[in-house]
């Protein structure tokens, strides 16, 4: 798993250019994951049924996951639409996100390194518009504190930013809390070292 935050994109971009009368529609959209890619492209196939083509390519997490790529070439000869538009997506290093270029065939054939340019340049110029966002990767620690302890914890918690996923209200405080995953073992000190060892944070793996 990365600890390293990355970028994802903060909205979706459609952009289009026209090479030798064949129309190159390119839509970027935040996908977390394969299954939200998978879906991002049926929707954009539906939405262009009398297309020829409708080419992909997709990184399903960070940009350095290796594990959570795919792309298709979607009737285009082999390796001239799919590996050159996630070539450039990742060139971009932006994780989570998933592209789709529509071609709607001109009748002037563009050869195979045609092809892989123009794929390529759309998907190019649609990162070009394209916003992002910093996604922080978090990890989560369990506690149970007394509500005498909670004062001071919640000022620690804020401090790092952590939040609350999920909060109980017992004979004592217990939880589950969400923060930087970098932070999570030094925030677990400072509340084990706050409190004297009365709350001890445990990591949470699953």
């Amino acid at each position: 798993m990365t600890f390293t935050p990355y970028l994802v994109p903060a909205a979706s971009v459609v952009w289009e250019q026209e090479i030798k009368k064949s129309r190159f529609i390119t839509y970027l959209a935040h996908t977390p994951d394969a299954d939200a890619a998978k879906v991002f492209i049926e929707q954009i196939r539906a939405e262009y049924p009398d297309a020829r083509h409708h080419c992909s390519a997709f990184v399903a997490g960070a940009p350095n996951d290796s594990q959570a790529l795919g792309f298709s070439d979607d009737g285009e000869p082999t390796g001239t639409a799919g590996k050159p538009m996630l070539a450039v997506l990742q060139g971009a290093g932006i994780g989570e996100i998933t592209a789709v270029v529509v071609r709607y065939f001109g009748g002037i054939k563009l050869g195979t390194g045609g092809l892989v340019r123009a794929y390529g340049s759309s998907v190019n110029g649609a990162l070009a518009e394209l916003s992002t966002t910093e996604k922080i990767i978090e990890g989560r620690l369990a506690l149970s504190a007394d509500y005498s302890d909670m004062a001071q914890l919640e000022n620690l918690f804020t401090q790092s930013g952590a939040h609350w996923e999920q909060l109980d209200y017992g004979v004592m405080v217990s939880g589950v809390l969400r923060v930087d995953i970098r932070l999570l073992n030094s925030l677990a000190q400072q509340i084990k070292d706050r409190t004297q060892g009365r709350v001890i944070a445990r990591p949470l793996t699953d």
